[in-house]
């Protein structure tokens, strides 16, 4: 009997979704499953910065070389998802000169751009630098929109045939003998386009060839077919402010240490981050003391954060792996490189292979290799074409860029939209229904949310990773209604309110570790809004409260 795809990818996150559109583009079938939205699992939770490599050029330089030449790489086929911010290590009087030293020389060692700023010329740089801050190295760091760009590559993968499936759960590996064939799957609902409240199915689907990118889950699907895939999940916080209090990337230079990393992103700025063992992804405690952390640290870089607004943290969990019998107890010195792990040669069990490790920079090389062994093992000659190839969205950027103000719009909205969309900017923007902005907080337009509809079906945070829309300061107290009128009429009451109570609540579990100072107002007032004036703590609506409809229509 013919197999449902060539190959199985497990997991969307920006590997799993690099490795379908890799495949799919050398003429494969291919078939993605993620069990949550793209982006659900580590990518979906990091700092946002495009390494240059200079944070490994002295603990892990092949690391460092691999990612300036991503980098490089990323700037080109991806340049709609990167904000070309530079970077600085600056140092404070106790850091050491050694290691100042060090970084300079490894910087140099592995190719990457790297000269030495005085204290004042780091500030000229950066004019909220600490005064203390004595020289700086300046890198080519940027700063890069994950979910922008692992929609990008699911995308892509779609447009060159692949099948894209989000909330669907591998619950089994099919395994006969030392052969795995396929998956046992749990649709949420469908398959196809997620729709709330719809039913949804479990379905088997066999392949010539399986790849288990799940990252930091990887050893819970190897252990599907009994086979241990050793991943050491790391988790770390990251803190995001109200506004960018830095527009250079900004890490300190000393060894490793936690809350040593600033990232300008969007509107905001990331605090990042911790390192520490965790023994299950899904389950961690996430403490105050982690945030209360990084802002009170990073503060002897930046002395502003001390009074500035934080919005919400969240907590990220890394996939690192090292080769058994390593034996490092510090996660900090695990390698940042990436193991492809072929169960063939490895187990004895033929049909699947698992990536490990790695980091995000480094999301399309992984990606490649994974691509070659898949190929080699089904006897396929055709060649990666990802590092020239550009994503959907940085086609012609140059002439996007040239018509920025074109469509109608305020000109602040147009260039934030046109910054989300790249060069798919005219194909979302122009249009003859009204466009007034949804989300007045990423200037996000009624377009781009339909746009995002269309792609992702009722699933608001999906709509939310692809337009940034409820990410800025009022954390959706003032547009996830908004959000969620754009369902109507295509899907009924009782799904919007369901896909919007969804939304809400995500948004919620990270504004809940911030809740001091002008974004506990903040929480307060979106309270009142939702609670209150919306009444959605009793809802007329929901039949279950039993609420008496003859006392409202009587004045009651």
């Amino acid at each position: 009997m013919a197999d449902d795809t060539e190959v199985l990818v497990l997991g969307g996150g920006s590997t799993g979704c690099g490795i379908a559109r890799d495949l799919a583009m050398r003429g494969l079938e291919v078939t993605l499953l993620e069990r949550g939205t793209l982006t659900d699992g580590t990518t979906g939770r990091m700092h946002g910065l495009l390494h240059s490599g200079g944070r490994y050029a002295v603990s892990d330089q092949a690391s460092a070389t691999e990612c300036i030449e991503e980098n490089e790489i990323l700037r080109d086929v991806a340049s709609h998802c990167v904000e070309e911010t530079s970077g600085l290590f600056v140092q404070r009087p106790e850091d050491p000169d050694e290691y100042f030293q060090e970084k300079l020389e490894g910087c140099r060692d592995c190719g990457i751009p790297a000269r030495v700023l005085s204290g004042r010329e780091a500030r000229e740089v950066e004019p909220y630098l600490a005064d203390d801050i004595s020289r700086a190295i300046e890198v080519p760091d940027g700063a890069v929109d994950p979910f922008r760009l692992c929609v990008a590559n699911a995308l892509d993968a779609q447009n060159h045939g692949a099948r894209i499936e989000t909330h669907a759960e591998v619950i089994d590996l099919l395994r006969e003998g030392d052969d795995i064939y396929g998956v046992t799957v749990r649709h949420e609902s469908g398959p196809g386009k997620r729709t709330h409240n719809s039913a949804g199915a479990t379905e088997e689907i066999t392949a010539e060839y399986v790849v288990n990118a799940t990252g930091a889950w990887a050893g819970q699907i190897g252990a599907m077919a009994d086979l241990d895939v050793a991943v050491r999940p790391s988790k770390g916080v990251m803190t995001i402010m109200n506004v960018r209090q830095v527009d250079t990337v900004i890490n300190r230079c000393r060894p490793k240490g936690d809350a040593d990393i600033i990232v300008p992103h969007e509107t905001t700025a990331i605090l990042g981050t911790t390192d520490e063992e965790v023994s299950d992804p899904d389950d961690y405690p996430e403490e105050q003391w982690e945030v209360d952390q990084m802002i009170d640290t990073l503060s002897e870089l930046v002395p502003i954060l001390e009074e500035a607004r934080t919005i919400r943290s969240f907590w990220g969990v890394r996939p690192l792996y090292e080769p058994p019998g390593t034996g490092t107890t510090d996660p900090t010195d695990i390698t940042r490189d990436f193991f492809l792990l072929d169960h063939a040669e490895r187990d004895g069990v033929s049909g699947m292979s698992s990536i490990v490790g790695g980091k995000f920079t480094t999301y399309r090389a992984m990606a490649e290799e994974i691509s070659n062994h898949v190929c080699a093992k089904l006897g396929v000659s055709a060649s990666c074409a990802t590092a020239e190839e550009p994503l959907p969205g940085s086609e012609n950027i140059e002439t996007l860029e040239a018509g920025m103000d074109q469509f109608g719009l305020r000109s602040p909205v147009a260039r934030r939209s046109t910054q989300r969309l790249g060069s798919r900017a005219q194909e979302v923007l122009e249009t003859n229904e009204a466009n007034p902005v949804i989300c007045q907080c990423e200037g996000v337009t009624r377009a781009e949310i339909c746009d995002a509809i269309e792609q992702s079906g009722s699933d608001l945070n999906a709509v939310r990773i692809r337009t940034r829309a409820s990410m800025g300061n009022c954390q959706g107290g003032f547009c996830c209604q908004n959000m969620a009128n754009e369902l109507h009429p295509t899907y009924d009451e009782a799904t919007v309110r369901a896909a919007l109570d969804e939304l809400f609540q995500e948004r919620w579990k990270g504004e809940r570790h911030a809740l001091w100072g002008e974004q506990l107002s903040q929480a307060m007032l979106n309270y009142a809004l939702h609670a209150t004036t919306m009444n959605r703590d009793r809802d007329p609506a929901d039949a279950s409260i039993g609420v008496d409809y003859a006392r409202f229509d009587g004045g009651a």
